[in-house]
This record gives structure tokens, C-alpha cells and sequence, in this order.
């Protein structure tokens, strides 16, 4: 099994900006930049409420089950889920490809405990978890689309981590940035962290003065978007430090 080898450290400051950018923010703005599926389906929080939080994805990847490999024997192998969780690094958001089968979990509380353990902050699949109480008990932020009691291998079979996934309907690479909020995940690809940490504060700036706006009484058309009045409005409030 290949891995990729990439700096899956996500520096703090990155880390603050996007803590403070909505999901929905991020979607707008990738789609000014062209990229239109960035959404993972199926993956909502499994308790609400949760942070928002902001990782580079490590990934994992599960195929159909296959009754002479997708066995309880599979998880001794050296290519399994134990195996690779000890491979996540602190601070990563593990992503899992689970073909969004719903009818087997993909972790349980034991797993999740041990990635609590290892500091990952959080995981984000188009799957299911099982042992629902257990998993919500150990503390780890679950994006996923349920909960299920059959074990992974009821459905599917473990094949590999750190290499290019489907989750959600979204291509994934290791190293991408994830962020994940009350709407779901989103990717960033690892080509536009750079960009996205300039545009998105801007971003949620002048929503802040449009909402502002509104709630004062004013209409959306001229508003939102602004046309030239209003951002001329904007950009001297934002000068007088409004």
C-alpha cells in the first residue's frame, strides 16, 4: 500500500481563521473560485453542537465487503483500521470513504477512544459509526450519517489510507484541509488554503455589515450582493473600524 508523504501539519494561524469561517462562507467563496462540489454528503455532526473544527484530512478507504477478505480476522492485519489509526497524526481530521453504505458502522467507541488518544480532531464519513453512546462518550467530533450495529466487515472491507478518496461524492487527497461545523464538511484542496485564509475573512467581514444592514431595515437589492453605493458604504465603515 502506497502513502503519500506530505506535511500534514496545519500551522495555527490557518487553524484560527478558518475556526472563525462558516462552512457556508467557504462554500461561496470556492464557488467563485469554480469548484462546485466540495460538500461532503452524508456527513452531518453526530451530536449538534459540535465545534467547528479545522484539520488536514487523513484518509481512509473501504471497498465492498468481500467475504474472504472483509473478515474479524481482517482487524490483526498489518492494512487495517487499527493499523492505520496508528498512523494519524495529532491535529488531522480523518476522512473515511465508506461508499455511504449505511448498514455497517465503520468505528466504534474503541476505536474512537484510541483516535482521542491520538489526538486526531475529528472524523468525517459518508458511513456510519456503531455503538453510537459508546462513540459520543469518548469525546470525538463524528461527522457521519447515522449509527448502525453491524461491524464494518458486515458491509465492507478496509483496502488502505492516505491515498486519493471518494467521501461524500468529493474527491479527497491527503493533506487537503477540512472544515467541519453545525452544516457539515468541507473540502479545501491543500492549492487554495492560502487563498481561502485571505478571502474568507473578508468575506465574513462584510456579510457581518450586511446583516447589520438589514437588520437596520434595508432591502437586498443593491444589498446583497452590494453594488457600487454600498460597497463604497462598506469599505468607509470598515475604514472607521465599524
Amino acid at each position: 500500500m502506497a502513502e503519500h508523504t506530505i506535511d500534514m501539519a496545519l500551522d495555527a494561524r490557518a487553524v484560527a481563521i478558518l475556526s472563525g469561517i462558516t462552512t457556508a462562507t467557504l462554500t461561496t467563496l470556492l464557488l467563485k473560485k469554480g469548484l462546485r462540489n466540495v460538500w461532503l454528503r452524508g456527513a452531518r455532526p453526530l451530536r449538534p453542537g459540535q465545534p467547528r473544527l479545522v484539520g488536514r484530512a487523513f484518509t481512509l478507504r473501504f471497498v465492498p465487503a468481500r467475504e474472504d477478505l472483509a473478515t474479524p480476522e481482517s482487524w490483526s492485519s498489518p492494512i487495517s483500521t487499527r493499523a492505520a489509526i496508528e498512523a494519524m497524526p495529532a491535529g488531522c481530521i480523518a476522512v473515511a470513504d465508506a461508499m455511504g453504505v449505511t448498514d455497517a458502522g465503520i468505528f466504534g467507541d474503541i476505536l474512537c477512544a484510541r483516535m482521542v488518544k491520538r489526538g486526531v480532531a475529528a472524523l468525517v464519513t459518508d458511513g456510519v459509526v456503531r455503538d453510537q453512546a459508546g462513540v459520543l462518550g469518548t469525546g470525538l467530533p463524528v461527522w457521519c450519517s447515522g449509527a448502525a450495529a453491524p461491524p464494518s466487515v458486515a458491509g465492507l472491507t478496509f483496502v488502505a489510507w492516505q491515498q486519493p478518496i471518494a467521501c461524500g461524492g468529493v474527491a479527497v487527497f491527503p493533506g487537503d484541509v477540512v472544515v467541519v461545523d453545525d452544516d457539515g464538511a468541507v473540502l479545501i484542496p491543500a492549492a487554495l488554503l492560502d487563498e481561502m485564509l485571505t478571502l474568507a475573512p473578508e468575506q465574513e467581514r462584510l456579510e457581518t455589515w450586511i446583516m447589520a444592514e438589514v437588520e437596520a431595515g434595508a432591502a437586498l437589492p443593491g444589498l446583497y450582493p452590494p453594488n457600487a453605493d454600498n460597497k463604497a458604504r462598506y469599505e468607509a465603515a470598515k475604514k472607521a473600524g465599524q
